[in-house]
């Protein structure tokens, strides 16, 4: 079994609890800005997770779908989603179970690169340019390669109640990978793997080219600041569909 179907289960849930809406909400803020759309365009969130940048997005007036593997993580935004403002599919991003175009997609919070091989990942561009209408926009925000091999936080641990949570991270063959333990009273300790390959922006650049997304401008936060390789946060590319 892929690491990414073992992974995204109630543990996440319990690994990422701290993720909220209102950081989301913050977060989407500046996007709904570059992407420059009117109320009640249609957006697809690509790898939607728990929901919580789609919530925001319909908060926002938007008509929002999204997609996720994971039928936990989708079961939890249903239940977040009290107002039923978004449609929940659930689908791989490699071939989203879906025909209508959007007006924009979006894949968020480093929900890319998950694949050993390069044309695996690269498939979700090319469906990215299949779900998008003429000229429609998109949003990928990835993590920084550079920034992450500088500030690699090799090893942390907090409790939450009382559930233990370990977390290892390292550098290899090409990936940034997280090893989770979760340790609790009179239980096994369970025991997860999370990774992502590292794309440096040329690579990430032609990948784009190669599915007809054209790149508008690349930041390196939320905030909006120009990406720098040395010190940006993010690596979030902001384009359209060529054709």
């Amino acid at each position: 079994m892929a690491w990414y179907q073992e992974s995204f289960g109630n543990d996440y849930l319990l690994v990422y609890k701290h993720r909220d809406l209102q950081g989301a909400y913050h977060e989407v803020k500046k996007m709904v800005d570059w992407l420059g759309l009117a109320q009640g365009a249609r957006i697809l969130d690509l790898c939607c997770g728990m929901g919580r940048h789609s919530m925001a997005l319909a908060e926002f007036g938007f008509e929002v779908t999204g997609v996720d593997l994971s039928s936990v993580l989708l079961e939890e935004a249903v239940k977040q989603d009290s107002e039923k403002q978004v449609t929940w599919i659930p689908g791989d991003m490699r071939e989203v179970p879906l025909t209508e175009p959007f007006d924009a997609v979006v894949n968020l919070f480093t929900s890319f690169g998950y694949f050993d091989e390069d044309e695996q990942n690269e498939r979700v561009l090319h469906e990215m340019h299949r779900l998008l209408k003429r000229n429609g926009r998109f949003i990928i925000d990835f993590l920084n390669p550079d920034y992450v091999k500088a500030n690699l936080v090799a090893q942390s641990e907090r409790i939450e109640d009382d559930v233990t949570i370990r977390e290892m991270r390292s550098i290899e063959d090409g990936c940034v990978r997280k090893r989770i333990v979760i340790s609790e009273p009179a239980q096994q300790d369970r025991h997860y793997l999370e990774q992502v390959k590292l794309y440096e922006r040329p690579t990430f650049e032609a990948m784009l080219q190669r599915a007809g997304l054209r790149i508008d401008q690349v930041y390196g936060d939320y905030e909006g600041n120009p990406y720098a390789q040395a010190s940006s946060s993010r690596l979030i590319f902001v384009g359209h569909k060529e054709g």
